[in-house]
């Protein structure tokens, strides 16, 4: 399986994103910069954390201007799986390819660390290896982690049990709900606020991301390799 990183000036995690997919998964992975126009020939986009442009005017929104993001916006309406983790879920709402807003933290600082997240729903092609209701703990760092979105938005969003993860011992930062990461209505683009790249190995404090991405390439071997 082939795995697109895409990279923007002030991305942060995309060496962690790499090491994830390369090095503990042994899948191949490629950095793509924001310059490029073609994704076609990869099955899965993950879009980094970090502070793209510097989170001038509002985190992500200076990444729709380069030419990667039409690519990226045809890439998800043909149905394979988007990622975005952290800035790159500010990314994904600004780009419209998920609902919401960002604003700042309630307390108005900078906070990282580890959150508690619970699976909300463990039968997307992105949580197919966790269990239902499980807890996970997962590395977070952001200053514009607080997720908003309306009263029919999260309706919508219920109804259609897109509501992958949400914080599950607090929501220091103000969430919504207390929602830690959002599909789109297709169900191929996840965007969340904590880091699952940061929890691939237990030198490194734990495997609790690590289901995340195996549970991508389950999906795509069930799709692409034919059983003998």
């Amino acid at each position: 399986m082939k795995f697109a990183i895409l990279t923007f000036p002030g991305s942060g995690s995309d060496v962690d994103l790499y090491h994830a997919i390369h090095e503990v998964l042994g899948q191949e992975a490629e950095y793509v910069r924001h310059t490029e126009s073609d994704l076609s020939d990869f099955d899965a986009v993950l879009i980094p954390s970090g502070a793209s442009y510097g989170d001038y005017l509002r985190p992500g929104a200076l990444a729709l201007s380069t030419p990667v993001i039409e690519s990226l916006k045809e890439f998800a309406a043909s149905g394979k799986p988007v990622v975005g983790v952290g800035n790159g879920f500010q990314i994904l709402t600004e780009a419209g390819l998920l609902p919401g807003a960002f604003l700042r933290n309630k307390g108005l600082k900078f906070r990282s660390g580890n959150t508690k997240l619970t699976v909300q729903n463990a039968e997307t092609i992105f949580t197919s290896e966790y269990e239902q209701g499980q807890e996970i703990s997962i590395p977070f760092a952001h200053e514009y982690g607080n997720y908003f979105v309306d009263e029919q938005t999260i309706t919508e969003l219920k109804n259609d049990q897109r509501i992958v993860f949400t914080y599950a011992n607090d929501n220091v930062d103000g969430s919504t709900e207390a929602i830690a990461g959002v599909l789109n209505e297709q169900g191929n683009v996840l965007g969340m606020m904590p880091l699952p790249d940061r929890a691939v190995e237990e030198i490194i404090g734990g495997t609790d991301g690590l289901p995340l991405f195996n549970s991508i390439v389950k999906r795509w071997s069930e799709q692409n390799v034919s059983q003998a």
